[in-house]
């Protein structure tokens, strides 16, 4: 395997793992990476897809305790039932919807000016969802809640949701349909559960916890279906390509999920909003100018 090809299998791994679950698009970064390393044929677009579980086994390392408790209590606990009916609730509409569309969005919409359009869209809606969720002209009178040892600001009757074992069946069909939004390249699928859940009356640990966890089947089911579908574009000789992908995705991913968790206990997601502005003009201005061929 060429040494350049494994290197530019770890950037990108690195790239997957640092943005799959912030609020800035990892398929939107990863679309942009690989066009400026020159990794962007079909077996590429598999690999992006394929690198993300080792992002996913990240999340499954940092949960391992809750994900085990509920595994275990499923036979008898209700809560436990409760919250793995809603994961799997929330999961089925990117299922459908990945099935009916999926084929003519990868056609359309991957591509660079796309990404950088919807950076900059949703970098306004991160603002205004977090200046709906503190503004107290706009949700009432805020409080402090104290969720698992950690404090919430909770601006009125916004955050109606504190932790994921407070919502229904209903809030997790209406996660779920936030997030085929993120079928849209650029959107971030991290960024429509978290701020979507927000809206929809969720703390944003909440939402937070539940991204993460509706990631897990999401993320594994797209990876094993993009490799089976795509079987034919691979050998084996391409195993340890993908093998650094995962490995560095794996690693930066936990890294940067254990970092996140502490983050938003005293911080809102308005920053990671002028983030998406900014690199989504940055890639307009610099693609019109032709100062970069993002679409090489």
């Amino acid at each position: 395997m060429d040494v350049v090809m494994l290197l530019k299998a770890a950037v990108m791994g690195v790239v997957e793992g640092l943005t799959e679950f912030l609020p800035i698009s990892s398929t939107g970064h990863l679309i942009l990476a690989g066009a400026l390393l020159g990794f962007d044929d079909d077996k590429a677009k598999v690999f992006d897809i394929a690198i993300q579980t080792g992002a996913i086994f990240a999340v499954i390392l940092v949960y391992w305790q809750r994900i085990r408790d509920t595994v275990l209590a499923l036979p008898s606990d209700r809560r436990a039932q409760q919250f793995a009916l809603n994961v799997f609730i929330a999961f089925v509409p990117a299922v459908v919807l990945g099935l009916l569309f999926g084929k003519y969005i990868k056609a359309h919409l991957f591509n660079p000016t796309v990404v950088a359009s919807t950076f900059i869209v949703g970098g306004f809606i991160i603002l205004w969802a977090e200046r709906r969720y503190t503004h107290p002209s706009l949700s009432g009178v805020g409080h402090n809640l104290n969720v698992g040892g950690r404090e919430h600001f909770q601006a009125g009757n916004t955050a109606r949701i504190p932790t994921v074992d407070h919502m229904t069946w209903r809030d997790a069909l209406k996660v779920g349909l936030v997030q085929c939004l993120a079928m849209v390249p650029g959107t971030s699928r991290s960024g429509a559960t978290i701020i979507g859940g927000m809206f929809l009356g969720l703390s944003r640990q909440a939402a937070t916890d539940f991204s993460f966890f509706l990631a897990i089947p999401t993320l594994i089911g797209a990876g094993a279906y993009s490799l089976y579908k795509e079987r034919a574009l691979l050998s084996m000789a391409d195993a340890p390509l993908f093998m650094v992908g995962l490995v560095f995705s794996f690693l930066s991913a936990w890294l940067c999920v254990r970092w996140l968790l502490k983050f938003i206990a005293t911080h809102s997601f308005v920053g990671f909003a002028y983030y998406r502005i900014v690199f989504g003009v940055v890639v307009l201005l610099t693609a019109w100018s032709g100062l970069v061929n993002w679409s090489a």
